[in-house]
């Protein structure tokens, strides 16, 4: 019998602050298909059933590799958002450069997982939410990653303030937006705005997703109720080959909460991640 294994390793990206990641597999010596979870905004690695998500793909034949975004508010000892002034410092470039760094390091010789574990000329991404986006832009940069599934992502990061809004950010320098789960206040820098403006063109979701090259497929729930179902509509507009699989009921974190209580991966998110393993199993 294979052994199951959970790898723990530092991503060093080039803006500097390193940053931890962890694979799941099972050992048995045969390359296999490898996919990159990318959490989403106030998100983190071992946030609720993620782990369980990690052993399920696991014993689906994948190496499973979640990552915290280098500026996430986790730490190199605390995963949950802690450091609320990296937090505020966070912005979309850094977040594909953590990405980036991520996927240099597993083609690197000084890869943390073994070479002979690995097929990764089938190298898969998974984005949640704003990781969603965010794994879209990633695939129109990198022809490396194969094939991209989105769950219940963010289709354009262009328009979610109102002028209003970014007229008193800039004013304040700050905007506060509530963790609803630890009723925390965090800091979010208006470096966010000026890093997008600067980048607007590798930022553009929406022409990433007409752009990148690989098999997409978008899953969405018909009860999210941060990212609404018309976002994964706009995307199938923007990439018409794209597969659209909708949810009834599921919700925004599909049945996940945190901490997450039970043993077994909350039914939507089941359902979420066997549609992605078969839907990367034709690619």
């Amino acid at each position: 019998m294979p052994t199951r294994k959970r790898i723990d390793f530092i991503i060093k990206p080039p803006h500097g602050r390193a940053t931890r990641a962890d694979a799941r597999l099972h050992l048995d010596n045969r390359p296999k298909p490898v996919v990159v979870f990318i959490h989403g905004f106030k998100g983190f690695k071992e946030w609720g059933h993620f782990n369980l998500l990690a052993d399920y793909f696991a014993q689906h034949g994948f190496v499973f590799i979640k990552l915290n975004l280098s500026h996430n508010g986790s730490t190199l000892t605390e995963d949950d958002v802690l450091d609320l002034e990296a937090f505020g410092n966070n912005n979309f470039s850094i977040e594909l450069a953590d990405v980036k760094a991520l996927l240099d390091q597993l083609f690197s010789e000084e890869s943390p997982v073994p070479k002979t574990e690995m097929d990764l000329s089938r190298l898969f991404l998974i984005g949640h939410s704003r990781g969603g986006g965010l794994a879209i832009l990633a695939s129109a940069q990198d022809h490396r990653i194969k094939g991209t599934a989105t769950w219940a992502a963010l289709s354009d990061l262009e328009n979610r303030w109102s002028p209003h809004a970014l007229e008193q950010w800039k004013k304040a320098g700050v905007l506060h937006v509530e963790n609803a789960r630890t009723r925390q206040l965090m800091p979010l820098y208006y470096q966010l705005v000026e890093d997008f403006l600067a980048n607007k063109a590798m930022l553009d979701i929406p022409a990433a997703a007409r752009r990148m090259p690989q098999p997409l497929l978008l899953i969405h729930g018909t009860h999210d109720e941060t990212l609404p179902l018309q976002m994964a509509y706009d995307l199938k507009e923007s990439k018409p080959d794209a597969e659209l699989e909708i949810l009834p009921e599921a919700d925004h974190s599909f049945g996940g909460s945190h901490p997450y209580p039970n043993e077994a991966l909350p039914p939507a998110a089941q359902q979420a991640a066997d549609k992605t393993i078969s839907f990367f199993n034709t690619i």
